[in-house]
């Protein structure tokens, strides 16, 4: 791969992943697979007055994969589950092309050299899409 899509700042934040290790008693897990290339993501999570309390993460990515979960971990704690999943959302509109903001999660300009990459896309985006559909099962 190309220098700018591993990069340093990438790099340290696949190895600082915050939250990793589960939940003892989650309300709700959900695992994501990325087909492509295998990443894997499991996110435990608790609510509490609909807003994410807590969170466990158990990441077996690439470093964009880890990189991009490491992003959402750092964040996500007091968000609604409507707000994880327009995070996702917008992360994914991002991804595609139908958007250029990037402005909706702090740090997530450091992923900005993977969009032309498609083939990282679903790594990138397992955290996200994990963290929005455990908080929704948890808050039903």
């Amino acid at each position: 791969m190309s220098a700018p899509l591993y990069n340093k700042d990438i790099l340290r934040l696949a190895a600082s992943i915050p939250h990793h290790a589960r939940l003892p008693e989650p309300q709700a897990s959900v695992e994501k697979r990325s087909p492509t290339c295998g990443s894997r993501v499991v996110v435990d999570v608790a609510m509490a007055d609909g807003r994410l309390a807590d969170m466990g993460l158990d990441v077996k990515a690439c470093a964009l994969g880890q990189a991009s979960a490491s992003l959402m971990a750092a964040q996500a704690i007091g968000m609604s589950a409507d707000e994880l999943a327009e995070a996702r959302d917008k992360l994914t509109a991002y991804l595609s092309g139908a958007s250029e903001d990037l402005d909706f999660w702090p740090g997530l300009a450091v992923l900005a050299p993977a969009r032309g990459y498609p083939a990282r896309h679903a790594s990138i985006r397992l955290g996200f899409e994990a963290i929005a559909e455990a908080a929704r099962m948890a808050d039903a």
